[in-house]
């Protein structure tokens, strides 16, 4: 079960890169892009990561799919 179909989802939970590429159907090297504020392609509006440890971010599931609903809400 992933993040989203889970009934053991929560909002609160931390998803990890590869729930936030299939959630997206963004590639990783561009969901890296759209964070870097330094990046020609850095989205202000995508989640920001959490840092969990020195070497391993995550994005809040709730967020991630914050962000995916204002997607489907802006189309015209």
């Amino acid at each position: 079960m992933n993040a989203f179909t889970g009934q053991t989802f929560q909002m609160n939970q931390i998803i990890n890169i590869k729930d936030v590429i299939q959630f997206t159907s963004i590639s990783r090297a561009k969901i890296y892009e759209m964070i870097n504020v330094n990046s020609r392609y850095y989205d202000p509006t995508f989640p920001k990561p959490v840092r969990l440890s020195e070497s391993r971010i995550g994005w809040v599931a709730l967020e991630v799919h914050q962000w995916i609903e204002s997607k489907i809400q802006s189309r015209t």
